[in-house]
């Protein structure tokens, strides 16, 4: 499934029961980065598809679900006389890492695209976001803001367990990721999204484009398609989480501050699930 909006070319790929995983393609030099690729094999049939070869794997965090099929895809290329850069944030155990990565750093796919790390650590202690652009820096007309690949961190309208850590550590990922510009597309780790937003419609019910979002995503869904990408000003219109400093979601979680309302969110909307 590619994105014909995308200021860079990504595919999507949908892995186990909700899952995505992404191709990141460079077209000059027909190669790809591959994003959380637990299926090897669905990965590796998407690349042939575009008729690209897969140089880096870049892997969010640790869990199964996402560097699942790390060694099983670096054996098949290495089968094949290729071998690939494994990405993932320093401290994260990744299988197979042989690049660790921490905030600020940066790197490319091929010649055309640019990679830099945002350090997002709550979910796992060593999560990273990666932010992608064009490497000469001219995005395609109407689109300035490039990609970000947020893992298991900010969903459509939703955010990740906060696990091992705090909720300063997720309101802070959030700000960072809400700083990028508003047309960045935003390409997550699952398909939580009509969940996520059932929710926000509880918490922050006089939303008018939340209302609209909720259409756009049960539309997407009844045709069976993604409803990635999302973009970070679509975030900031409907996502409770990224909203924790409007007076709607502060009034309902009875706190100015942005970490304990985010706390507040986190811990509502998982008593919310439990009432479903």
């Amino acid at each position: 499934l590619s994105s014909d909006q995308a200021p860079l070319p990504v595919v999507t790929v949908p892995l186990l029961n909700d899952n995505y995983g992404y191709l990141i393609i460079c077209p000059k030099e027909k190669i790809c980065a591959a994003v959380d690729p637990v299926e090897p094999k669905k990965i590796l049939a998407a690349a042939k598809k575009e008729g690209v070869a897969i140089t880096h794997i870049l892997t969010t965090h640790s869990h199964w679900d996402h560097a699942g099929g790390n060694k099983e895809l670096i054996q098949s290329l290495k089968d094949q006389g290729k071998s690939v850069v494994v990405v993932g944030g320093a401290n994260d155990g990744i299988p197979g890492v042989t690049k660790e990565v921490k905030e600020g750093d940066e790197f490319k796919i091929g010649s055309t695209v640019s990679v830099k790390v945002l350090d997002t650590p709550c979910h796992t202690p060593g999560h990273v976001c990666f932010y992608c652009t064009k490497a000469d820096g001219k995005e395609k007309s109407g689109w300035g803001g490039g990609c970000v690949f947020t893992g298991d961190t900010m969903f459509v309208g939703g955010c990740g367990n906060f696990n091992s850590g705090s909720p300063e550590q997720m309101y802070s990922n959030f700000m960072k990721l809400g700083k990028l510009p508003e047309d960045t597309l935003v390409y997550c780790g699952h398909e939580y999204t009509l969940k996520n937003l059932a929710y926000a419609c509880y918490a922050d019910p006089e939303n008018a484009e939340l209302k609209e979002r909720v259409k756009w995503a049960e539309a997407r869904r009844k045709a069976g398609l993604p409803t990635v990408p999302s973009t970070i000003k679509d975030e900031w219109e409907t996502n409770p989480f990224l909203r924790v400093g409007t007076e709607t979601i502060q009034k309902y979680a009875k706190t100015t501050d942005g970490a304990k309302a985010i706390k507040f969110v986190r811990a509502d909307k998982d008593a919310w699930g439990r009432r479903r």
